[in-house]
């Protein structure tokens, strides 16, 4: 049998960075917050509940709103400035399964 739940959570980042020098996450940093979000995972994995991947992705079209990250399988949308906003992330959604409302992009799905 496949184990279908091999990550409790997937968090994606965009990175994406626009050639034609339009707004995107990568002008916000998003790829150093990836990497300080790997590097927290990595120092505090063990106290988060089940496996959490964070991984990088292309352009998720919410340009307007980065830089900004998506927690699966919630779908739930967050847009950051710094280090502390990971972590809050981290320490409520990820540790305690509570959102994050002060960074939720607008027009949740």
């Amino acid at each position: 049998m496949i184990d279908m739940s091999h990550f409790k959570h997937h968090v994606f980042f965009c990175t994406n960075k626009r050639q034609d020098g339009s707004a995107c996450c990568e002008d916000h940093g998003a790829s150093a917050l990836r990497a300080y979000a790997k590097q927290k995972l990595k120092a505090i994995g063990n106290q988060i509940p089940g496996k959490v991947r964070i991984n990088t992705a292309g352009c998720l079209d919410r340009c307007a709103a980065g830089p900004v990250l998506v927690v699966y399988p919630e779908a739930v949308w967050y847009s950051y400035v710094d280090k502390e906003d990971i972590d809050e992330i981290f320490e409520s959604h990820l540790k305690k399964g509570k959102v994050v409302e002060r960074l939720l992009v607008e027009n949740q799905s």
